[in-house]
């Protein structure tokens, strides 16, 4: 499986295209289809982004898990309980490489994440997100307060 770690800043140029982070581009290198899948976050204000591979596993385990329970309906019909993986697909885009290594943000993408001129790639294993590099300094800085309040129990520096 991709595993996507670290965090980096590239600039975003007034075409919208931003290169993606070499180690990125490196473990998506293995995948048919050489660029980005990517959609909206439903927790902030980022992209969420991952290769290809992912999503046909998802389609593909959730195919299996329906025909498994004998749930031919959500096989053939292809609505899940909650409706989630529909709706990532159906608001997902995707980004090729282009021969220098960039994508293209769609405008909603950008728009929704608030990316301008710069944009903050940060690995979150299986995933990656894309962010302005403000709202991503913010809600890092609010992630590791928690974390440490959690781990030494309230009493976080």
């Amino acid at each position: 499986m991709t595993s996507f770690i670290s965090t980096y800043e590239n600039k975003v140029d007034k075409k919208g295209r931003v290169s993606v982070p070499a180690a990125y581009r490196a473990a998506l290198g293995s995948e048919a289809y050489q660029g980005v899948i990517a959609y909206p976050s439903f927790t902030g204000p980022a992209i969420e982004g991952f290769g290809r591979g992912a999503l046909e596993e998802l389609n593909k385990r959730r195919f299996d898990q329906s025909l498994d329970g004998g749930d031919f309906t959500q096989a053939l019909v292809g609505r899940s309980d909650d409706g989630l993986v529909e709706t990532i697909m159906s608001l997902a885009s995707e980004m090729p490489f282009d021969g220098e290594g960039r994508i293209i943000l769609p405008a909603r993408l950008a728009e929704h994440a608030g990316i301008a001129d710069r944009a903050t790639f940060v690995g979150r294993g299986n995933r990656f997100q894309i962010w302005s590099p403000e709202e991503y300094a913010k809600a890092q800085a609010a992630e590791v307060a928690a974390l440490r309040a959690r781990l030494t129990g309230g009493d976080a520096p």
